[in-house]
């Protein structure tokens, strides 16, 4: 279970560190062109999400550690539904 927490980890940072390349060259982001993408990268990434809606800076370095925590979090409470109890007697 420790193992499928560290990947669900490790997709959560490299899924903050794709947002991350794929915005660093386009910063003056028009709103039409950009909008779905900063939808998806809004939903993929939560902490983005809260500091667009609540309006509070995050650098790179700290999105990439915080969707890697969630991601984690997120991973713990589906491994921990995934895991069958065995019930035989």
């Amino acid at each position: 279970m420790k193992h499928r927490i560290v990947m669900w980890s490790s997709t959560g940072f490299l899924v903050a560190g794709f947002w991350a390349l794929y915005f660093f060259p386009t910063a003056p982001i028009p709103i039409t062109s950009a909008e779905p993408m900063w939808t998806l990268a809004r939903l993929t990434c939560p902490i983005v999400f809260a500091s667009f809606y609540f309006h509070f800076p995050v650098g790179v370095y700290w999105a990439l550690l915080a969707n890697a925590a969630t991601y984690a979090l997120v991973g713990l409470f589906m491994e921990t539904l995934r895991r069958q109890p065995n019930h035989t007697k």
